[in-house]
């Protein structure tokens, strides 16, 4: 472990959408046209791509492509005056990691297209055939030799250091006060995260999917991110619990899992209805208050 970076400016929040996102995307590539765009894409990485193979992301500003050579590529657009410059290179700084089960990234172009008033990126990986594991029921099914793969992986990912600020400790003060009023959210300890490790960014061999916004963060937050989007299914948030107790039982991964039950609470507050998961977080917040609390 090692001692908290300085914030970037307008630090990056990984737990929400990442920087750069719009909801209301400018150019949705699920709708409009763009196959200039993906003319290029295959010019510029000398590829081909199966263009009936696309999958897109939840805004319109993502899409996949399997390569006739058995490659990934993925292309991005965003708004050319919205580019967080440490998301954009997320996947290609992720390159210097080691010792982590991850898609291996090949090269990367990118180009302004006044036209449409965005930026492109495109980016060529490793293809990964398995399935994401995708529910906390999936998960339960999961052998002893998937959760030590995860391990060993998230404990390489910890020791390596970075400049990168994956979630800030202005962030976390910022959102735990918002909901649980006065805590002490000094965090003591900080280690490189993925910081969006769920259900649907880890495959059933093992892969961490999805590497945009890793940075440093509390020790322990990727573990509290997967204990959070377990939290509806008990034995399985439990079982995080136990393969991750060495991060999770430390202040600063209580801190983590009180953030995460922050959002999960925060989310339903805004929506007018509680779920399940935000339920189960109030449930688990209450005892990692006492404990902060009394600390």
């Amino acid at each position: 472990m090692w001692a908290a970076p300085v914030d970037f400016e307008g630090y990056p929040v990984s737990i929400a959408q990442p920087i750069g996102f719009e909801p209301n995307p400018v150019f949705d590539v699920r709708v409009n046209p763009h196959a200039d765009v993906l003319d290029r894409v295959e010019r510029t990485l000398d590829v081909v791509l199966d263009r009936a193979s696309v999958v897109y992301g939840i805004y319109g500003a993502t899409e996949g492509f399997r390569t006739t050579g058995g490659t990934w590529v993925r292309v991005e657009r965003r708004g050319r005056l919205r580019i967080n410059s440490a998301v954009w290179v997320g996947l290609e700084a992720a390159a210097t990691i080691r010792g982590v089960k991850k898609p291996e990234w090949f090269q990367g172009a990118t180009w302004v297209d006044h036209d449409r008033d965005v930026v492109w990126r495109a980016d060529e990986v490793e293809l990964v055939t398995s399935p994401i594991v995708a529910t906390s029921e999936e998960a339960g099914a999961l052998p002893d030799s998937w959760w030590t793969s995860l391990r060993e992986s998230l404990d390489a990912l910890g020791a390596h250091t970075t400049e990168r600020v994956g979630m800030s400790q202005k962030h976390l003060t910022h959102r735990i006060t918002e909901v649980f009023g006065d805590v002490d959210t000094h965090v003591d300890e900080w280690a490189t995260a993925h910081t969006d490790v769920h259900w649907g960014n880890l495959t059933t061999d093992g892969h961490l999917l999805d590497w945009e916004d890793w940075g440093a963060g509390p020790r322990g937050l990727d573990a509290s991110c997967l204990w959070q989007a377990s939290l509806p299914n008990r034995a399985v948030a439990d079982r995080v619990r136990r393969e991750f107790a060495d991060d999770m039982t430390t202040r600063s991964g209580k801190l983590a899992q009180l953030l995460q039950c922050a959002n999960a609470v925060r989310v339903a507050a805004r929506r007018g209805e509680s779920t399940p998961l935000s339920e189960a977080a109030q449930a688990a917040a209450d005892d990692l208050l006492v404990e902060l609390r009394s600390t």
